[in-house]
């Protein structure tokens, strides 16, 4: 590359850092000044472009924040690999289940108003979920199997659908009959809205008695309607004017203007069929407004929103919320004898058990033990990802929060655990 191409190339990436800079994140002098190797760090930036040069991903932007400043702000591949767009820091990723903790942070905001409390039924604001009975298995002497309803033994609580003890599922995975109805149901259909969906859910069976069970599920949709009733507002408003607007998170909402368009990254085709995923457009508007997965957002947004919680609460003069409520939403909420679904196994290294050292907290799953999981960590942190691609994590104990954005389905698990073994191996200081 000639010694022009290279300045250019370095005032592009200076002008794509600035954002996250301008916003009050402020970028180290050097990665050494906040505990990194730079060497070290350079082989996970050799790593992605591997994996970019091979077809494992399209391409990822990774944000490294450490004492409260950038240690790492890149971006590899490409933002569309069919049109042959690079990607940049400022690209918009659709975010999915990452929206779970920012629905999550939205209920703790009501909780702080005494608009409601994580103890209260969901009935309360729901009541149709009064009635909602459980699906119960039976099996004969033959050895056939039938299902059979009985009441909730205890109503299903808010505290419930932040941690995934609700006894709600998702349709997709399982043949249980319970997950056959949310198929046959549309439970996810994108032209209802919050309230319909909810009513849907309702009508249908939980697949396990609430509180016993940890069931990944549509838990946070209907947390998202509980929301629109205690605040009086449709959630995307909701969380517009109280999370996002505040912590100046102007790329983070359930979709983007026309203006941004070309900003949004795109899958490639991949899978044993070589097809594209079904990526919505950063875009594309839905009627129903996810609490579950429906968000999109940048790596510099998250960032700031992850800043929040490191700081307890509030950025920038703004506060959301108390650090108490942060120590509640990171601590483990999990019984001791709660139960792990029957098809949570698919969790593999981030399955939230006693088993493999985690638990799950009010939005996201929590480390409770370091030697137990094969991802390096610290007890205490926290994390979660989307389906598409995108995840963070947050160690409060090292001061260091990571932000990783792709739209792969199928590379997902593989370069979770690979950025946790590359951050990890790169931290040397304290």
């Amino acid at each position: 590359m000639s010694m022009i191409r290279l300045a250019a190339a370095a005032a592009i990436a200076a002008s794509l850092a600035l954002p996250a800079a301008a916003q009050g994140i402020p970028k180290a002098q050097s990665p050494e000044e906040v505990g990194f190797v730079a060497g070290r760090l350079k082989r996970l930036s050799e790593r992605i472009e591997e994996g970019v040069r091979n077809n494992e991903l399209p391409g990822a932007v990774v944000l490294i924040v450490r004492n409260g400043r950038i240690a790492h702000f890149e971006s590899y591949g490409w933002r569309d690999k069919d049109a042959k767009v690079a990607m940049t820091n400022d690209t918009i990723f659709r975010i999915a289940s990452m929206t779970k903790p920012i629905v999550s942070v939205a209920t703790m905001i009501l909780v702080e108003e005494g608009k409601l409390t994580l103890a209260d039924p969901v009935s309360k604001y729901i009541p149709a979920f009064a009635d909602t009975k459980v699906s119960v298995e039976k099996k004969n002497a033959d050895g056939t199997v039938e299902y059979g309803l009985e009441p909730q033994a205890r109503a299903m609580t808010v505290q419930d659908l932040m941690r995934h003890t609700s006894g709600l599922t998702y349709g997709a995975v399982g043949t249980n009959p319970v997950k056959q109805s949310y198929m046959d149901m549309k439970v996810a259909d994108r032209n209802q809205t919050t309230a319909e969906m909810a009513d849907k859910l309702a009508k249908l069976a939980l697949l396990y008695q609430p509180g016993t069970t940890w069931e990944y599920s549509m838990s946070t949709d209907l947390l998202g309607r509980v929301v629109e009733v205690a605040s009086g507002q449709p959630l995307d408003k909701f969380i517009e004017e109280r999370i996002t607007r505040p912590l100046k998170m102007g790329d983070t909402a359930f979709e983007v203007g026309a203006d941004k368009k070309a900003r949004g990254a795109r899958p490639m085709k991949e899978g044993p069929k070589n097809e594209m995923p079904a990526i919505p457009d950063v875009t594309e508007k839905f009627t129903f407004r996810s609490g579950g997965g429906g968000m999109v957002s940048t790596a510099a947004d998250y960032a700031r929103f992850l800043q929040m919680f490191a700081n307890g609460g509030q950025l920038d003069g703004v506060r959301l919320i108390s650090r108490k409520s942060i120590d509640l939403m990171t601590a483990d909420a999990l019984p001791p004898d709660v139960r792990m679904g029957a098809d949570m196994a698919r969790f593999e290294a981030l399955e939230p058990s006693a088993r493999m050292g985690q638990g799950f907290g009010l939005g996201f799953a929590v480390r409770t033990d370091v030697g137990r999981n094969p991802l390096p960590g610290s007890v205490g942190d926290y994390f979660w990802g989307g389906a598409y691609g995108t995840y963070f994590w947050h160690d409060p104990r090292e001061r260091l929060y990571v932000v990783y954005m792709m739209q792969s389905p199928v590379a997902r698990l593989r370069y979770r655990y690979l950025m946790r073994d590359l951050v990890y191996q790169a931290l040397i200081g304290n």
